[in-house]
Protein backbone atom coordinates (compact mmCIF):
# COMPACT_ATOMS: atom_id res chain seq x y z
CA UNK A 1 0.00 0.00 0.00
CA UNK A 2 1.24 3.46 -0.89
CA UNK A 3 0.90 6.16 1.79
CA UNK A 4 0.79 9.85 0.96
CA UNK A 5 2.85 12.11 3.29
CA UNK A 6 0.79 15.26 3.25
CA UNK A 7 3.00 17.22 5.70
CA UNK A 8 6.41 16.61 4.06
CA UNK A 9 8.00 19.32 1.83
CA UNK A 10 9.66 18.56 -1.48
CA UNK A 11 13.47 18.50 -0.80
CA UNK A 12 14.13 20.74 -3.79
CA UNK A 13 11.65 23.37 -2.57
CA UNK A 14 13.14 23.13 0.93
CA UNK A 15 16.60 23.97 -0.42
CA UNK A 16 15.26 26.89 -2.42
CA UNK A 17 13.47 28.34 0.63
CA UNK A 18 16.53 27.97 2.83
CA UNK A 19 18.73 29.65 0.21
CA UNK A 20 16.20 32.47 -0.22
CA UNK A 21 16.07 33.05 3.55
CA UNK A 22 19.85 33.22 3.61
CA UNK A 23 19.86 35.83 0.84
CA UNK A 24 17.30 37.92 2.74
CA UNK A 25 19.34 37.82 5.97
CA UNK A 26 22.50 38.78 4.05
CA UNK A 27 20.74 41.69 2.34
CA UNK A 28 19.42 43.01 5.68
CA UNK A 29 22.88 42.69 7.26
CA UNK A 30 24.59 44.52 4.40
CA UNK A 31 21.96 47.27 4.53
CA UNK A 32 22.60 47.72 8.26
CA UNK A 33 26.37 47.80 7.78
CA UNK A 34 26.08 50.34 4.94
CA UNK A 35 23.97 52.71 7.06
CA UNK A 36 26.29 52.33 10.06
CA UNK A 37 29.42 52.97 8.01
CA UNK A 38 27.84 56.00 6.32
CA UNK A 39 26.83 57.59 9.64
CA UNK A 40 30.20 56.80 11.26
CA UNK A 41 32.10 58.14 8.28
CA UNK A 42 30.21 61.41 8.38
CA UNK A 43 30.88 61.81 12.12
CA UNK A 44 34.54 60.94 11.59
CA UNK A 45 34.88 63.54 8.81
CA UNK A 46 33.28 66.19 11.01
CA UNK A 47 35.54 65.35 13.95
CA UNK A 48 38.65 65.21 11.77
CA UNK A 49 37.85 68.66 10.39
CA UNK A 50 37.69 69.95 13.99
CA UNK A 51 41.08 68.46 14.81
CA UNK A 52 39.56 65.63 16.85
CA UNK A 53 40.51 61.94 16.68
CA UNK A 54 39.57 60.13 13.49
CA UNK A 55 37.20 57.82 15.39
CA UNK A 56 34.06 59.20 17.02
CA UNK A 57 35.11 59.69 20.68
CA UNK A 58 33.15 58.50 23.68
CA UNK A 59 32.72 62.07 24.87
CA UNK A 60 34.11 65.60 25.06
CA UNK A 61 35.02 66.66 28.59
CA UNK A 62 33.87 70.14 29.60
CA UNK A 63 35.34 69.92 33.11
CA UNK A 64 38.86 68.61 33.72
CA UNK A 65 41.43 69.68 36.33
CA UNK A 66 45.04 69.07 35.38
CA UNK A 67 46.20 69.94 38.92
CA UNK A 68 44.85 69.62 42.45
CA UNK A 69 44.54 71.89 45.52
CA UNK A 70 48.31 71.98 46.06
CA UNK A 71 49.06 72.53 42.35
CA UNK A 72 50.31 68.99 41.83
CA UNK A 73 49.03 66.81 39.01
CA UNK A 74 49.85 65.35 35.65
CA UNK A 75 51.23 66.87 32.48
CA UNK A 76 49.10 67.58 29.43
CA UNK A 77 51.15 64.96 27.58
CA UNK A 78 50.30 62.41 30.25
CA UNK A 79 46.63 63.30 29.86
CA UNK A 80 46.72 62.26 26.21
CA UNK A 81 48.59 59.08 27.07
CA UNK A 82 45.70 58.22 29.41
CA UNK A 83 42.78 59.10 27.13
CA UNK A 84 44.17 58.35 23.69
CA UNK A 85 41.37 58.73 21.13
CA UNK A 86 38.63 57.86 23.59
CA UNK A 87 38.05 61.55 24.38
CA UNK A 88 37.60 64.13 21.66
CA UNK A 89 38.08 67.55 23.23
CA UNK A 90 38.66 68.78 26.75
CA UNK A 91 38.28 72.02 28.68
CA UNK A 92 41.50 71.90 30.69
CA UNK A 93 42.26 73.97 33.77
CA UNK A 94 43.90 73.86 37.16
CA UNK A 95 42.40 74.79 40.50
CA UNK A 96 42.60 78.50 41.36
CA UNK A 97 43.08 77.89 45.08
CA UNK A 98 46.13 76.68 46.96
CA UNK A 99 45.71 74.80 50.24
CA UNK A 100 48.17 76.30 52.72
CA UNK A 101 50.42 73.82 54.52
CA UNK A 102 50.40 75.39 57.96
CA UNK A 103 52.81 73.52 60.22
CA UNK A 104 51.01 74.82 63.30
CA UNK A 105 47.84 73.12 62.01
CA UNK A 106 49.05 70.00 60.20
CA UNK A 107 52.55 69.45 61.50
CA UNK A 108 54.60 67.33 59.11
CA UNK A 109 51.46 65.94 57.42
CA UNK A 110 51.18 67.72 54.08
CA UNK A 111 47.51 68.18 53.06
CA UNK A 112 46.65 67.82 49.38
CA UNK A 113 42.90 68.51 49.62
CA UNK A 114 40.87 71.27 51.19
CA UNK A 115 39.06 68.86 53.53
CA UNK A 116 42.36 67.55 54.94
CA UNK A 117 43.33 70.72 56.78
CA UNK A 118 41.76 73.54 58.76
CA UNK A 119 44.33 75.97 57.33
CA UNK A 120 43.30 78.64 54.86
CA UNK A 121 43.10 78.55 51.06
CA UNK A 122 44.47 81.38 48.93
CA UNK A 123 44.24 82.32 45.23
CA UNK A 124 47.13 81.03 43.13
CA UNK A 125 47.46 83.15 39.99
CA UNK A 126 50.53 81.33 38.64
CA UNK A 127 48.25 78.44 37.64
CA UNK A 128 47.38 80.25 34.40
CA UNK A 129 51.05 80.26 33.35
CA UNK A 130 51.26 76.56 34.24
CA UNK A 131 48.30 75.70 32.01
CA UNK A 132 49.62 77.85 29.15
CA UNK A 133 53.03 76.14 29.40
CA UNK A 134 51.45 72.68 29.39
CA UNK A 135 49.40 73.63 26.35
CA UNK A 136 52.56 74.81 24.55
CA UNK A 137 54.13 71.37 25.08
CA UNK A 138 51.48 69.66 22.93
CA UNK A 139 51.53 68.87 19.23
CA UNK A 140 49.29 70.86 16.91
CA UNK A 141 46.87 67.91 16.67
CA UNK A 142 46.66 67.70 20.45
CA UNK A 143 46.23 71.46 20.83
CA UNK A 144 43.20 71.26 18.52
CA UNK A 145 41.56 69.05 21.14
CA UNK A 146 42.23 71.28 24.17
CA UNK A 147 40.40 74.39 25.37
CA UNK A 148 42.55 75.86 28.18
CA UNK A 149 40.76 78.00 30.76
CA UNK A 150 41.87 80.92 32.94
CA UNK A 151 41.27 80.36 36.66
CA UNK A 152 43.92 82.31 38.57
CA UNK A 153 41.82 85.31 39.59
CA UNK A 154 40.03 86.37 42.74
CA UNK A 155 36.29 86.86 42.01
CA UNK A 156 36.01 89.39 44.85
CA UNK A 157 38.61 91.66 43.23
CA UNK A 158 37.49 94.47 40.94
CA UNK A 159 40.83 93.93 39.14
CA UNK A 160 39.93 90.30 38.32
CA UNK A 161 38.72 91.33 34.85
CA UNK A 162 42.08 93.00 34.23
CA UNK A 163 43.85 89.77 35.14
CA UNK A 164 41.76 87.89 32.55
CA UNK A 165 42.66 90.38 29.82
CA UNK A 166 46.32 90.36 30.82
CA UNK A 167 46.54 86.56 30.62
CA UNK A 168 44.91 86.50 27.17
CA UNK A 169 47.40 89.04 25.80
CA UNK A 170 50.37 87.39 27.48
CA UNK A 171 49.46 84.02 25.99
CA UNK A 172 47.59 84.83 22.75
CA UNK A 173 46.10 81.92 20.88
CA UNK A 174 45.84 79.75 23.99
CA UNK A 175 42.80 80.30 26.21
CA UNK A 176 39.13 79.66 25.42
CA UNK A 177 37.46 80.91 28.58
CA UNK A 178 37.54 81.27 32.35
CA UNK A 179 36.83 78.81 35.11
CA UNK A 180 35.96 76.70 36.78
CA UNK A 181 35.86 79.49 39.37
CA UNK A 182 33.75 79.43 42.50
CA UNK A 183 31.47 81.89 44.25
CA UNK A 184 29.59 79.81 46.82
CA UNK A 185 31.16 76.41 47.47
CA UNK A 186 30.61 74.08 50.42
CA UNK A 187 33.43 74.28 53.01
CA UNK A 188 35.64 76.15 50.52
CA UNK A 189 34.24 79.68 50.61
CA UNK A 190 34.73 80.03 54.36
CA UNK A 191 38.38 78.89 54.12
CA UNK A 192 39.52 81.38 51.48
CA UNK A 193 41.59 84.25 52.84
CA UNK A 194 40.22 87.75 52.37
CA UNK A 195 36.70 88.81 51.50
CA UNK A 196 34.19 85.99 50.90
CA UNK A 197 32.99 85.70 47.32
CA UNK A 198 29.39 86.74 46.77
CA UNK A 199 26.90 86.86 43.91
CA UNK A 200 26.18 90.44 44.94
CA UNK A 201 29.77 91.65 44.49
CA UNK A 202 30.13 94.12 41.55
CA UNK A 203 33.48 92.45 40.78
CA UNK A 204 31.43 89.61 39.27
CA UNK A 205 29.64 92.08 37.03
CA UNK A 206 33.00 93.28 35.69
CA UNK A 207 34.05 89.67 35.09
CA UNK A 208 30.90 88.78 33.15
CA UNK A 209 31.04 92.04 31.19
CA UNK A 210 34.54 91.02 30.10
CA UNK A 211 33.33 87.51 29.24
CA UNK A 212 30.62 88.96 27.01
CA UNK A 213 32.88 91.54 25.36
CA UNK A 214 35.62 89.06 24.44
CA UNK A 215 33.40 86.06 23.73
CA UNK A 216 34.83 83.81 26.44
CA UNK A 217 33.16 80.74 27.90
CA UNK A 218 32.73 80.99 31.69
CA UNK A 219 32.44 77.87 33.87
CA UNK A 220 30.94 78.97 37.17
CA UNK A 221 30.68 76.88 40.33
CA UNK A 222 27.96 78.25 42.56
CA UNK A 223 26.16 75.97 44.98
CA UNK A 224 22.41 76.38 44.79
CA UNK A 225 22.13 76.14 48.58
CA UNK A 226 24.04 75.84 51.83
CA UNK A 227 25.06 72.49 53.27
CA UNK A 228 22.17 72.74 55.74
CA UNK A 229 19.27 73.20 53.35
CA UNK A 230 16.20 75.29 53.97
CA UNK A 231 12.77 75.41 52.39
CA UNK A 232 14.12 77.25 49.35
CA UNK A 233 17.67 77.27 47.90
CA UNK A 234 19.34 80.32 49.36
CA UNK A 235 21.58 81.23 46.40
CA UNK A 236 19.20 80.50 43.51
CA UNK A 237 17.49 83.89 43.15
CA UNK A 238 20.73 85.86 43.46
CA UNK A 239 22.28 83.66 40.76
CA UNK A 240 19.34 84.29 38.45
CA UNK A 241 19.62 88.05 38.94
CA UNK A 242 23.35 87.97 38.12
CA UNK A 243 22.85 85.86 34.98
CA UNK A 244 19.92 87.96 33.83
CA UNK A 245 22.13 91.08 33.89
CA UNK A 246 24.63 89.50 31.48
CA UNK A 247 22.75 87.91 28.57
CA UNK A 248 25.76 88.24 26.27
CA UNK A 249 27.98 86.05 28.44
CA UNK A 250 28.32 82.35 27.59
CA UNK A 251 27.99 80.65 30.99
CA UNK A 252 28.21 77.01 32.02
CA UNK A 253 26.78 76.41 35.49
CA UNK A 254 28.86 73.60 36.97
CA UNK A 255 27.08 70.60 38.51
CA UNK A 256 23.68 72.38 38.23
CA UNK A 257 24.51 73.92 41.60
CA UNK A 258 25.00 70.64 43.49
CA UNK A 259 28.00 69.50 45.52
CA UNK A 260 29.42 66.76 47.69
CA UNK A 261 27.33 67.97 50.62
CA UNK A 262 24.74 70.06 48.74
CA UNK A 263 22.22 67.47 47.60
CA UNK A 264 19.28 68.18 45.29
CA UNK A 265 16.13 69.24 47.07
CA UNK A 266 12.73 67.92 46.03
CA UNK A 267 12.32 71.14 44.01
CA UNK A 268 15.69 70.99 42.25
CA UNK A 269 14.54 69.70 38.86
CA UNK A 270 11.52 72.01 38.88
CA UNK A 271 13.84 74.99 39.41
CA UNK A 272 16.11 73.84 36.59
CA UNK A 273 13.07 73.40 34.33
CA UNK A 274 11.88 76.90 35.22
CA UNK A 275 15.30 78.34 34.36
CA UNK A 276 15.68 76.36 31.15
CA UNK A 277 12.26 77.43 29.94
CA UNK A 278 12.93 81.13 30.52
CA UNK A 279 14.50 82.85 27.46
CA UNK A 280 16.33 85.27 29.77
CA UNK A 281 18.72 82.40 30.55
CA UNK A 282 19.23 81.01 27.07
CA UNK A 283 22.93 81.88 27.39
CA UNK A 284 23.35 79.48 30.33
CA UNK A 285 24.33 75.83 29.92
CA UNK A 286 24.27 73.10 32.58
CA UNK A 287 27.32 70.98 33.35
CA UNK A 288 26.50 67.55 34.87
CA UNK A 289 30.11 66.76 35.78
CA UNK A 290 31.42 65.08 38.96
CA UNK A 291 30.79 61.52 40.10
CA UNK A 292 29.22 62.85 43.33
CA UNK A 293 26.58 64.62 41.23
CA UNK A 294 26.15 61.57 39.00
CA UNK A 295 25.23 59.48 42.02
CA UNK A 296 22.42 61.90 42.86
CA UNK A 297 21.10 61.60 39.31
CA UNK A 298 21.14 57.78 39.14
CA UNK A 299 20.35 56.97 42.76
CA UNK A 300 17.32 54.94 41.65
CA UNK A 301 15.38 54.22 38.49
CA UNK A 302 12.65 56.80 39.12
CA UNK A 303 15.17 59.58 39.73
CA UNK A 304 17.15 58.62 36.64
CA UNK A 305 14.03 58.69 34.48
CA UNK A 306 13.05 62.12 35.84
CA UNK A 307 16.47 63.59 35.06
CA UNK A 308 16.46 61.96 31.63
CA UNK A 309 13.06 63.50 30.88
CA UNK A 310 14.36 66.98 31.71
CA UNK A 311 17.47 66.51 29.56
CA UNK A 312 15.35 65.16 26.68
CA UNK A 313 13.20 68.29 26.97
CA UNK A 314 16.29 70.55 26.61
CA UNK A 315 18.88 68.42 24.75
CA UNK A 316 21.03 71.38 23.68
CA UNK A 317 21.52 72.76 27.21
CA UNK A 318 23.42 70.04 29.07
CA UNK A 319 27.09 69.07 28.82
CA UNK A 320 29.02 66.14 30.18
CA UNK A 321 32.25 66.57 32.12
CA UNK A 322 34.31 64.28 34.30
CA UNK A 323 35.47 66.79 36.95
CA UNK A 324 38.45 64.48 37.24
CA UNK A 325 41.44 65.90 39.13
CA UNK A 326 44.95 64.80 38.03
CA UNK A 327 43.89 61.18 37.37
CA UNK A 328 46.41 58.34 37.50
CA UNK A 329 44.78 56.23 34.80
CA UNK A 330 41.73 55.80 32.56
CA UNK A 331 39.58 54.14 35.22
CA UNK A 332 40.13 57.03 37.62
CA UNK A 333 39.53 59.56 34.85
CA UNK A 334 36.34 58.04 33.42
CA UNK A 335 34.58 57.27 36.71
CA UNK A 336 31.85 59.86 36.21
CA UNK A 337 31.00 58.60 32.73
CA UNK A 338 30.68 55.05 34.06
CA UNK A 339 28.47 56.09 36.98
CA UNK A 340 26.15 57.81 34.50
CA UNK A 341 25.53 54.58 32.54
CA UNK A 342 21.88 54.28 33.76
CA UNK A 343 21.27 57.82 32.49
CA UNK A 344 22.89 57.11 29.12
CA UNK A 345 20.58 54.11 28.74
CA UNK A 346 17.54 56.34 29.28
CA UNK A 347 18.51 59.01 26.75
CA UNK A 348 17.80 58.88 23.04
CA UNK A 349 20.81 58.64 20.73
CA UNK A 350 20.12 62.20 19.56
CA UNK A 351 20.11 63.67 23.06
CA UNK A 352 23.04 61.61 24.27
CA UNK A 353 25.17 62.79 21.33
CA UNK A 354 24.42 66.41 22.24
CA UNK A 355 25.19 65.97 25.94
CA UNK A 356 28.35 63.94 25.42
CA UNK A 357 29.82 65.74 22.40
CA UNK A 358 27.85 68.16 20.23
CA UNK A 359 26.93 70.86 22.75
CA UNK A 360 30.57 71.20 23.75
CA UNK A 361 31.63 71.63 20.14
CA UNK A 362 28.95 74.23 19.44
CA UNK A 363 29.79 76.34 22.50
CA UNK A 364 33.57 76.37 22.08
CA UNK A 365 33.59 76.54 18.28
CA UNK A 366 31.50 79.69 18.59
CA UNK A 367 33.70 81.22 21.29
CA UNK A 368 37.25 80.60 20.07
CA UNK A 369 37.15 82.63 16.81
CA UNK A 370 35.75 85.63 18.71
CA UNK A 371 38.50 85.38 21.33
CA UNK A 372 41.27 85.14 18.72
CA UNK A 373 39.85 88.18 16.90
CA UNK A 374 39.72 90.18 20.14
CA UNK A 375 43.34 89.25 20.85
CA UNK A 376 44.41 90.34 17.36
CA UNK A 377 42.69 93.71 17.74
CA UNK A 378 44.18 94.38 21.17
CA UNK A 379 47.68 93.28 20.22
CA UNK A 380 47.48 95.46 17.13
CA UNK A 381 46.64 98.45 19.35
CA UNK A 382 49.69 97.71 21.47
CA UNK A 383 51.96 97.35 18.43
CA UNK A 384 50.61 100.50 16.77
CA UNK A 385 49.82 103.03 19.51
CA UNK A 386 47.95 106.12 18.43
Amino acid sequence: MCRVRTNQRDPTIEKILLRLAGYIRLALFLSFVTVTITVSAKENRDNHAAGAPTNVPLFNDVHFHLTNYVQQGITAQRYFEIVGDRVGRVAMFGIPLQQKWDHFVSGDRAPDYYLLSDAALYYYSFIDAVIATEYASLSDAQKARVDPMITGFNPTDMYAADHIRRVLLTFPGVFSGIGEFSVHKEFVSSKVTGHTASLLNPALDRIFETVAEIGLVAILHCDIDRVRTGEYPVHYDDLLRLLQKHPGASVIWAHTGLGRFVAPSEHHLALLDQMLGDPRYDHVMFDISWDEVARYVVQDEATTITWASLIEKYPTRFLFGTDSVAPADWDAYATTHVVYEPLWQQLSNHTRAHVERLNYERIFDTAVPRIREWERRELDKIAKPR
